[in-house]
């Protein structure tokens, strides 16, 4: 019964390994069209996310499987529950990464560029850092490592802020460059919102290996 159970976490966790490492192309994907305005880039992403939609209703329904046939305990009932977090944040991540790949397309029809006040690239490459990492402590449990990833994400927020403002200026003063103020906004709030799912990510990794539990706490 436990080589079973040990076996079949074994497939799980792969799973959520090769939904990750979707989630994160997307990124990355998302990234590289926002930087080229690759518009048949773009819309590979919104088409590969009903891919990872459905693999992630795949994995949350193996999880609940396993709960009621093998009622795990401490532990082993934290790693599913972990596994059953995680692989929600990261069919978040690319439903995100696809809203991008929209923006993009929208600024492109629109032949609208985007104003070198606002550093989306800058941050896309800053967020995707935070969710390759926050993997990366899953994968390895580095409970300490997603510690430090979490306060990266007051870099992001702060960016985000930036670039709301800037974007409101935009608008606010109807220049040239206004027509792109409503994308770009979207582009910077998509990118924020990765980064904190990078942040939930890392504290369940924190919740799987030490059994805490630090939403909403100041010290982690």
């Amino acid at each position: 019964m436990r080589d079973r159970f040990t076996y079949e976490i074994t497939l799980l966790k792969q799973r959520l390994q090769q939904l990750a490492s979707s989630s994160r192309n997307a990124l990355v994907e998302a990234s590289n069209a926002l930087q080229t305005m690759d518009t048949a880039r773009a819309q590979g992403i919104i088409e590969n996310d009903m891919c990872i939609d459905a693999e992630e209703v795949a994995i949350e329904e193996e999880c609940l499987k396993l709960i009621a046939l093998y009622q795990p305990v401490a532990k082993d009932l934290r790693l599913i529950i972990t596994i059953l977090k995680i692989n929600t944040e990261l069919e978040r991540v690319a439903d995100l990464s696809a809203n991008i790949a929209r923006s993009v397309i929208s600024l492109s029809a629109h032949h609208c560029a985007i104003p070198n006040t606002m550093d989306l690239t800058t941050m896309a490459k800053q967020t995707d850092a935070m969710l390759k990492g926050a993997l990366e402590a899953f994968i390895c449990h580095h409970p300490e490592q997603a510690r430090a990833i979490i306060q990266e994400d007051d870099v992001i927020d702060n960016l985000n802020h930036k670039h709301y403002d800037f974007a409101q200026h935009l608008l606010e003063s109807q220049c040239p460059e206004m027509c792109s103020a409503l994308d770009t906004i979207a582009i910077s709030y998509a990118l924020e919102r990765i980064a904190d799912s990078a942040t939930n990510i890392c504290e369940d990794i924190i919740y799987l290996n030490e059994g805490v539990i630090v939403r909403h706490c100041p010290q982690l």
